[in-house]
């Protein structure tokens, strides 16, 4: 069996969207991060994307786990020309946009921007390369919010907007099963 334990980097405390623009995590909670790492399989593999937020909060956790090299794949939505903007003036200048790419995920994309089912393509491709590469490992992928939610929504069967209407805490730990067969053992679990 391969479980895959999503971790949701550090917050960032920033009040805009955050997509593939690279800004910190906080990490300065090691409580909970000590709880987190005690929480995750000591012998999974540790993986993260290659924005800094994740790449820090996974060397935060790795412990004695072994690393394997950051992955694009494994990257936040492409925000586009929404990127740093605060979801009033996103709403304010695309308010056809912004409400249909909310309530409507799918092939809808920002400005510039990636849609839901280009991000979960890229996604469950860069994840189901590395379980192939990695036979019966366990894997920690420290990633983010919608990174998470397309593998909920794949492993759940569930629809984009249904996905929506999770929550992903930073720190929190949501376990998807990849094989041998397909399905979400737990969301948002927060040690």
């Amino acid at each position: 069996m391969t479980n895959v334990y999503w971790v949701r980097h550090g917050p960032t405390h920033e009040k805009t969207f955050v997509g593939q623009r690279d800004v910190p995590a906080d990490l300065s909670d090691t409580d909970q991060i000590a709880r987190v790492s005690a929480a995750l399989p000591r012998r999974a593999l540790v993986v993260s994307s290659d924005l800094i937020r994740s790449i820090d909060t996974a060397t935060a956790l790795q412990g004695d786990r072994t690393r394997l090299p950051h992955r694009a794949g494994l990257r936040e939505f492409d925000f586009g020309a929404w990127d740093g903007l605060h979801f009033s003036e996103v709403a304010d200048r695309w308010p056809d946009l912004s409400r249909a790419y909310w309530e409507r995920p799918g092939d809808i994309a920002p400005p510039d921007g990636e849609s839901w089912n280009s991000a979960a393509a890229r996604v469950t491709a860069d994840i189901t390369g590395l379980i192939t590469a990695n036979p019966r490992r366990d894997i920690i992928a420290v990633a983010h919010f919608g990174a998470i939610l397309t593998q909920v929504a794949m492993a759940g069967g569930i629809t984009p907007y249904q996905a929506l209407s999770h929550r992903i805490d930073n720190f929190s730990i949501t376990e998807i099963q990849m094989r041998p067969t397909l399905g979400v053992a737990r969301i948002n679990h927060l040690p």
